[in-house]
Parts: C-alpha cells; sequence; structure tokens
C-alpha cells in the first residue's frame, strides 16, 4: 500500500487547526452608577459600534423593559443618538440582542468573534447609550482597533459610569 503525504504551507497547517480560535472576541464592560434620586428607574442602554465617520456597524446590546414590549419600545426613541444611528430600523426583541434593563453596579457583553467576522479591520468605536425616565440621557464613545488585541476605557459623568472595551485573540 502506498502512502500520501500531503504538504500544506505551515499558515494553512495553522489556520485550519486553529479556525476560529483565531478569530477576535469582543467584551465591552458597562457600568450603571447608583443614583440617589427620589424616583429611580433602570436606564434604557444601547451598545452600538460605529465607524469613526458616526456610521453605525452593528447594534451589540439594547437592555430596555422587555417585559410589556409595547410601552417599553415606545421609550427606545429616548436614546436619541441609537435611535437615528440605525435603531429604529432594528426589529425588536433581537434574540442575542436585546434583554431587561440593568440594576446598578457592572455588566459584561461578550460578543464571540463568529458574530463580527464579517467586521474588517480597522479602527472603530464602541458607543454606549443610556436614556432613564425622569432622568437624564448620555453616551459614552470610546475608539478601538479591531483586529488587535487592545483595551480602550472611557467614563460618564452622570448615567453611566466606566466603559471598557477588549479586543482579545
Amino acid at each position: 500500500m502506498r502512502k500520501l503525504t500531503l504538504a500544506l504551507p505551515a499558515s494553512a497547517l495553522a489556520a485550519a487547526v486553529a479556525g476560529p480560535a483565531l478569530a477576535a472576541d469582543l467584551n465591552v464592560s458597562v457600568e450603571i452608577p447608583r443614583l440617589s434620586v427620589a424616583a429611580y428607574h433602570r436606564p434604557y442602554v444601547a451598545v452600538w459600534i460605529e465607524r469613526p465617520d458616526n456610521t453605525a456597524v452593528r447594534t451589540l446590546a439594547v437592555w430596555y423593559e422587555v417585559s410589556n414590549t409595547a410601552e417599553g419600545k415606545d421609550w427606545l426613541k429616548d436614546m436619541r443618538t441609537w435611535w437615528r444611528r440605525g435603531g429604529r430600523s432594528l426589529t425588536l426583541p433581537a434574540d442575542g440582542v436585546s434583554s431587561a434593563t440593568k440594576a446598578p453596579g457592572a455588566h459584561a457583553v461578550r460578543i464571540p468573534g463568529a458574530r463580527l467576522s464579517n467586521l474588517p479591520a480597522g479602527d472603530y468605536v464602541l458607543v454606549v447609550e443610556a436614556a432613564r425616565e425622569l432622568g437624564g440621557r448620555e453616551a459614552v464613545r470610546v475608539p478601538f482597533r479591531w483586529g488587535a488585541a487592545n483595551t480602550a476605557r472611557a467614563a460618564g459623568s452622570t448615567e453611566l459610569g466606566a466603559v471598557s472595551v477588549t479586543v482579545t485573540r
């Protein structure tokens, strides 16, 4: 019996063996501060990626009142920047994107690389916007580089606390 020897370039072999493991993941941390106000309502929050020219690329998370879908959707437009840049065209609830509002504290959003596989390497901006009934509205912008491991941070001053984005390899 003859043996067939298959020769592959090292890069092709590494890609074939590693496959999706080479894809980067995006990890986002969003802090919702505890506010001392008479009537506290949890904020609606939208997390999305933009290009440096402010064109929306993809919505990553939307936290809103999902228990009363019709009423909850009515208030999404209070997150004005997200709404104008693509929120109004998103069909909610969206699997893997929408969820209930969050209590004060630190919250994580992990986006597997497979979900962003068609995102070309380059410079982007992570935007987190929060709007609260009987409260304010705030957007935090965090520039980051997709395609290389890095971490970037920014902080809000009223409705949002620390926001960080980490690209892992």
